[in-house]
């Protein structure tokens, strides 16, 4: 009876052993193939997924080269928005920063190291050019200049102080009216015409609205200034 007990015992447990051993491969098996395939599904999510496009300085369409300065401007809009003038990923002036008014919009920056020198804006509706003439005469050279118009920043312009800014690189500035859009950057000792400027003329059958134009965009490289 008890050889009979023993081999029985010997038995149940070789079964529960056998058991256990084809039910713990059965289950590693089983997970060895979901995890298979959670990293393949992962793997081909990944792949799926649509890259973040890159974002350059600015918010400008392509990154500058070296030795340039990304920048990006607006003029205003209508009477109601103001302009904004950003250099190298800092907003120099907006109407977020409470910095812009009615007129010329103008940031000076060094042109070696663009660090910002000074940003002022000039009535030119109902204010007076001579304080603007003065400014424009001050500017250093080597100095970059950005303008930007908001309402109206040509019923005060003279014949001076146009040409000042055309000495700056401009070349709408002579044609620049009432209520036109202008966006212009320049610099001081530049010898040649700038190719960063941007001009839409006030025309009541084109105006985007009510006694105004749509508002002018310009992005683009300011080469650095060398030594």
């Amino acid at each position: 009876m008890r050889v009979a007990g023993a081999a029985k015992l010997v038995v149940a447990v070789a079964v529960f052993l056998l058991t256990f051993y084809v039910i713990s491969q059965v289950f590693e098996i089983k997970m060895d193939a979901s995890l298979g395939n959670l990293f393949a599904r992962s793997a081909l999510d990944t792949a799926a997924r649509p890259t973040k496009p890159p974002r350059y300085k600015c918010g400008i369409s392509k990154a500058c080269p070296e030795k340039h300065f990304a920048f990006k401007m607006a003029s205003g809009a209508a009477n109601v928005v103001g302009p904004k003038i950003c250099l190298e990923d800092n907003v120099l002036m907006s109407g977020v920063k409470n910095n812009v008014g009615r007129g010329i919009n103008v940031a000076l920056v060094n042109g070696k190291t663009g660090e910002l020198l000074d940003t002022r804006y000039f009535d030119m509706w109902g204010g007076n050019v001579a304080p603007f003439i003065e400014f424009l005469k001050s500017i250093q050279d080597g100095t970059i200049v950005l303008m930007g118009t908001y309402d109206d920043g040509a019923t005060k312009l003279n014949d001076e102080a146009r040409r000042l800014i055309a000495e700056l690189g401009s070349t709408s500035i002579i044609n620049l009216g009432f209520r036109d859009n202008w966006v212009f950057c320049g610099g001081k000792g530049i010898k040649t015409k700038s190719p960063f400027e941007q001009h839409i003329k006030n025309n009541k059958d084109t105006n985007k609205y009510e006694g105004w134009p749509e508002v002018v965009e310009m992005e683009g490289c300011i080469p650095q200034k060398q030594d």
